[in-house]
């Protein structure tokens, strides 16, 4: 047997040890759900509000409110996620977004679908970060990169099916189909979150956890001293806030990149859509078999090399298969970083501050790819589409290389070895 075929034999057996864990399987299941959830209210809720108004900036005003609810609550979230239950919060956070999604059922106007957009947002910005938190109490170090490639691998596979469950579903009975089948998915994801074996962590109580708004307060700055003095956590943070602005105007600008540089008609866009899934799909495999230690700054940062050079080199070409193939290593690249990043942060992090440094670079990542959304629609409108394509590829290789000089020689301690 080659090396290779070997490696990817250990690679599928980690993928069924990690699913065959019966502390992790109701998460996995868990968060699966909750993203087909997602993808069936995304895509109806475009459509609904579509339909409501008629104006494309109607559904461009989504993204805004899907944002600020990750600015404002982020520093609230991780306090919270830090101090009390974890189970609770995600279960609470099922519970809030299946009665949101259930009364999008009655739609009362265009007001009600951004007030749902904004409060479906705000509960992921609680159950997002505690799944990252939480996973490294249910699973051994050993299998973590193993958990999170076969969580990301999942996710889109079910992204892909939910794509086309919603589309059947809003074109034979509508989108009322489409949010109650989303409230269910969250409620069943929270019957499945109250099963996970999570203790309470050292020192928690239901009295630490209520001190008053000062000791809150001393919460926050003490999540921000960590994140500010920790060598890793602050490079990291940097280069994150670089990459986001680097990608937050080409990710929403690929359909204008399409119609207007390659020429498609607007169902080519689906095509190139369909070719960073499928790279992402598969990307998580790569480093688990080729990574001997995925906590190297390699694995972190030569990613957003790759996706930079992926970006200019789009807007230079205009056939479709070359389109496609830039697209599908892209789409690698971008799950190899993902899943390499939960990992190392995962493990790097102390559980004490682990809720509060998630929810930072969520708010990092968020705050910066607002910031590129309207950079990116005023460099469209003044100098066309292929520049901003040119100039964000440019800033995510950029950051790319920063990302090795800052942390190419930084140690990746695993904080649960220290500990013990």
């Amino acid at each position: 047997m080659s090396n290779s075929t070997s490696r990817l034999t250990h690679a599928f057996r980690s993928y069924r040890t990690v699913v065959r864990n019966p502390s992790y399987f109701p998460l996995l299941l868990a968060q699966l759900l909750s993203t087909l959830g997602d993808t069936l209210h995304y895509i109806a809720l475009v459509v609904l509000v579509f339909e409501l108004t008629g104006q494309g900036l109607a559904v461009a005003i989504l993204v805004v409110a899907e944002i600020i609810p990750v600015l404002i609550l982020g520093p609230v979230a991780g306090v919270i996620i830090d101090r009390f239950s974890r189970k609770h919060v995600l279960i609470g956070a099922d519970l809030v977004r299946a009665a949101l999604a259930l009364s999008l059922v009655w739609p009362q106007g265009t007001w009600h679908a951004y007030l749902a957009a904004a409060g479906l947002a705000a509960g992921n910005t609680f159950f997002n970060p505690t799944v990252q938190a939480v996973l490294p109490a249910l699973i051994p170090d050993d299998q973590r990169l193993a958990a999170n490639s076969v969580s990301w691998s999942a996710g889109r596979l079910v992204q892909i099916v939910g794509a086309a469950v919603a589309g059947g579903l809003i074109a034979t009975i509508g989108t009322d189909a489409a949010f109650a089948a989303n409230a269910l998915t969250f409620l069943v994801s929270a019957a499945l979150i109250l099963k996970l074996p999570v203790r309470s962590r050292a020192g928690q109580t239901a009295s630490s956890s209520l001190r008053g708004l000062g000791a809150f307060l001393d919460e926050v700055r003490a999540g921000l001293s960590f994140a500010r003095h920790d060598q890793f956590v602050s490079r990291l943070l940097l280069v994150q806030a670089i990459a986001s602005l680097a990608v937050g105007g080409t990710g929403a600008m690929l359909v204008v990149l399409s119609e207007r540089h390659l020429n498609l008609a607007p169902s080519g866009f689906a095509w190139l859509i369909g070719a960073i899934g499928v790279g992402a799909l598969i990307g998580p495999l790569f480093v688990n078999v080729f990574a001997k230690d995925y906590r190297n700054a390699r694995w972190l940062f030569v990613p957003y090399i790759v996706r930079g050079l992926g970006d200019v080199l789009i807007a230079v070409f205009t056939p479709l298969p070359i389109a496609l193939l830039i697209l599908f290593v892209y789409g690698v690249n971008t799950s190899t970083g993902m899943v390499v990043f939960s990992s190392t942060v995962q493990g790097a992090v102390p559980d004490a501050v682990r809720g509060r440094v998630f929810t930072l670079l969520d708010v990092t990542w968020s705050s910066m790819r607002l910031v590129s959304l309207a950079i990116g629609a005023i460099i469209v409108d003044w100098l066309g589409v292929r520049p901003l394509f040119w100039l964000g590829g440019t800033m995510l290789a950029f950051a790319g290389v920063l990302g090795l000089i800052l942390l190419g020689n930084h140690q990746f301690t695993n904080q649960e070895e220290v500990a013990a």
